[in-house]
């Protein structure tokens, strides 16, 4: 052979093993480039009619992303976050984007944040749960997400979840020794907020055998008449719990007010679901000439509300996410609600555990070991402290907030409820406005209707012997016409019974296959 045709071969062979040696230098720069980028699918709704629309919660899960990223201390070296949009539509398109992802790209998201709405988030989280993907989400409140042993496992949520409080009613109850209440509620919406809200109450109060009185209403109905809602009430108990719009909560009570109940002989509470004016934050004013009527009413009104807590960086962010917000053309009075800083505080929660998981030797694929990690633990969140309980729910502390000065229509927070310790606070010098010997007295309802007027005669007449014996004569004679009836269309009657059955077993499961609803069916 040739010397310079073996100097060529020589430097060929050279080359070759040289473009291998760092192709498999970059194939090993590629994974582990890949095993530190976290893929996060955020699946919320585009429509901005949601309080928890994507134009709302995505500024606070990037200034997250972006806070973790310059302190240098809230994520491992070399770990960033890819964070991918899809529009849940608070229904199954949540899930088929999930599918979607994972089929075009044959790869799974290493986090999921949401979706929010109930029947949207039931198949995702049991996708989530076979995939072993992690599901943080400030929604899924319903008490049917709370047995997280088996197809709910990777939940974890970060707001308060609708059965805690349910648990702060109940200390509420305690401390005023109330027993028995009256739910009352709009359901209206698609998501059935106020619904699943009344449920986790239900659930808690149920399990200490309160007595209740439930009642609901469509308060989009044209034909919607709260006069009779009201009267309603009057045939319930006499502490009555609400959840509706702030508008329809003022009618309500312009209308119990116009009927006598707000004379100390009732106690009404409002629901404030996400710390969000939409569902009532207990305002009476309204600039009409029903102001003076609804500031009578509303000092017999007191409302539940997320409890407030606010620090510097709190300011810093509501001014941040309020600018991105009415940037894409939002202007409203509720910039920052409970969806908005739970979904920030789910990146931090997720930093937090991922540490602790690569610390013991495993990698973000860990999705279970992740999973535990999210839970028993109290982190620090834009607007306080969050705490996780075992089962992967956030503490709820809650805020009492009741009319101080009926003259000037003030109003403030009369007491607050911890819910990690468990413990209501009453601040001093509260004054109630109704009546607790009669709110106490709730047996008395019971025998207030019946007649306890002793017979005047105890014996039978004549007349009333004769009625027996012809009615017993009838009755024989129902009897058997009944019978033969029964007997006749006995086979038409159960097949159709058959039928009936499969339609409403099938009704229902379009309704409410997604949760376990331990409320009403739907």
């Amino acid at each position: 052979m040739p010397p310079w045709l073996l100097g060529s071969l020589c430097c060929c062979l050279l080359a070759a093993r040289a473009a291998l040696g760092g192709g498999s230098a970059g194939a090993e720069a590629a994974e582990a480039e890949e095993e530190k980028l976290i893929r996060v699918l955020v699946l919320l709704p585009q429509d901005d009619a949601y309080l928890f629309s994507l134009g709302r919660v995505r500024p606070a899960i990037e200034y997250a992303v972006r806070s973790l990223r310059e302190s240098g201390g809230g994520l491992p070296p070399g770990y960033s976050f890819q964070l991918t949009y899809e529009d849940s539509a608070c229904g199954n398109r949540a899930l088929f984007s999930l599918v979607d992802m994972v089929a075009l790209q044959r790869r799974r998201p290493d986090l999921l944040l949401g979706p929010v709405c109930e029947y949207a988030a039931a198949p995702v989280a049991r996708l989530a749960a076979h995939w072993d993907v992690p599901m943080l989400s400030a929604g899924a409140l319903a008490a049917g997400f709370g047995a997280k042993g088996g197809e709910y496992s990777h939940l974890t949520r970060v707001a308060p979840a609708y059965a805690k409080m349910g648990e702060m009613l109940l200390a509420l109850f305690r401390h005023h020794q109330w027993s028995r209440a009256t739910l009352l509620y709009s359901d209206s919406n698609p998501e059935r907020s106020c619904y699943f809200a009344m449920e986790g109450v239900h659930v808690v109060f149920q399990e200490e055998a309160f007595h209740m009185a439930v009642h609901s209403f469509d308060e989009s109905s044209r034909h919607l008449d709260l006069d009779d809602v009201v009267r309603t009430l009057q045939t319930g108990e006499r502490v009555v719990i609400m959840c509706a719009s702030g508008d329809t909560i003022r009618n309500i009570m312009l209308a119990a007010h116009r009927q006598g109940m707000t004379n100390g002989d009732y106690a009404f509470f409002n629901i404030e679901l996400f710390n969000s004016s939409s569902y009532g934050n207990g305002s009476w004013r309204r600039g009409d000439k029903h102001d003076l009527e609804a500031k009578k009413a509303y000092s017999y009104l007191q409302t539940i509300t997320l409890l407030r807590t606010v620090k510097p960086e709190f300011e810093k962010f509501s001014l941040e996410v309020k600018s991105s917000v009415q940037k894409q053309g939002l202007h409203e009075d509720d910039y920052v609600n409970m969806f908005v800083e739970g979904f920030h505080d789910a990146i931090l929660l997720y930093a937090l555990a991922l540490q602790e998981v690569l610390k013991f030797g495993f990698s973000k694929k860990d999705g279970e070991k992740i999973v535990q990690q999210t839970r028993n633990r109290t982190y620090e969140g834009i607007a306080g402290q969050v705490s996780i309980d075992a089962n992967g729910d956030r503490y709820g502390d809650f805020s009492v907030i009741g009319m101080t000065d009926p003259e000037a229509g003030t109003q403030e927070v009369i007491g607050d409820y911890y819910g990690k310790q468990g413990r209501f606070e009453i601040r001093s010098n509260v004054k109630y406005p109704w009546n607790h010997g009669r709110l106490r007295l709730d047996e008395s309802r019971v025998s207030e209707h019946t007649n306890n007027t002793p017979c005047k005669s105890c014996g039978l007449g004549e007349s009333a012997v004769t009625g027996i014996v012809v009615g017993a004569l009838l009755g024989a004679g129902l009897l058997m016409a009944f019978y033969f009836f029964r007997k006749k269309y006995r086979i038409t009657i159960e097949r159709r019974t058959r039928q009936e059955d499969c339609n409403m077993g099938k009704h229902r499961q379009l309704r409410e296959d997604s949760i376990r609803s331990h409320f009403s069916a739907a």
